[in-house]
């Protein structure tokens, strides 16, 4: 049970503040359940898909297997759902929405990940888990969720605001993907400067985002 509420928190914490942190009105919890629950779900079909790979060694490469197996396979089911279950949603209603359906599909594939990981490798690579694999999963879903709902507030270009959900979370994965991957011993001191750089970038969408909501209260 410990184990469990040790995985979990992560989760818990991030999505709060995320929730909490939109300036009007707080969106109704029954979407960003059904989006957490999405999340979870996507885990098993995409951890069969890439065993699958793994086993058969389709990428010999390490750039390759960070680019299909964890950036886009990950990234792109993630906008998938949110682009045809939460995008379309009456709910979604405000450039912020995004952000929060995002970040809740992406924490809810985080979570699941994260239980298996500390199941298999103890307690004591929580905290670990937490400020590197799990805030990254939501700080993509945050840029997701941000272009997500800047394309549906906008009168043009909003096919291109929908490509850039997509493209740029696949990227910036695909990177933290392969700095794990290739810098074994040395990761930490890679990792650490590019989550403060996605940190800094989340909080400015979560900004921006609201300065949205308030430009349109405006008289």
């Amino acid at each position: 049970m410990a184990i469990l509420t040790v995985a979990i928190s992560p989760a818990v914490a991030i999505m709060t503040f995320i929730y909490l942190s939109k300036r009007i009105e707080l969106e109704p919890l029954p979407l960003i359940i059904r989006m957490f629950i999405i999340g979870v779900i996507m885990v098993f079909p995409i951890m069969f898909i890439q065993y699958a790979f793994e086993t058969e060694n389709v990428f010999h490469s390490s750039f390759l297997k960070s680019f299909f197996l964890a950036g886009f396979l990950e990234e792109f089911f993630k906008w998938f759902f949110l682009l045809f279950v939460a995008y379309r949603h009456s709910d979604f209603d405000h450039h912020y929405d995004g952000i929060i359906y995002g970040v809740a599909v992406s924490l809810g594939f985080a979570t699941i990940e994260n239980i298996i990981y500390i199941f298999q490798n103890g307690i004591e690579i929580a905290i670990l888990r937490a400020v590197f694999p799990v805030s990254s999963h939501a700080l993509f879903g945050i840029i997701m969720g941000f272009y997500m709902g800047k394309a549906k507030f906008r009168t043009s270009r909003s096919n291109w605001c929908l490509a850039l959900g997509l493209v740029i979370p696949v990227g910036l994965h695909v990177i933290y993907d392969y700095i794990i991957t290739v810098k074994e011993m040395t990761w930490m001191y890679w990792i650490t400067p590019f989550m403060i750089i996605l940190w800094v970038n989340g909080l400015r969408k979560i900004k921006i985002a609201n300065q949205h909501h308030e430009k349109l209260l405006k008289p």
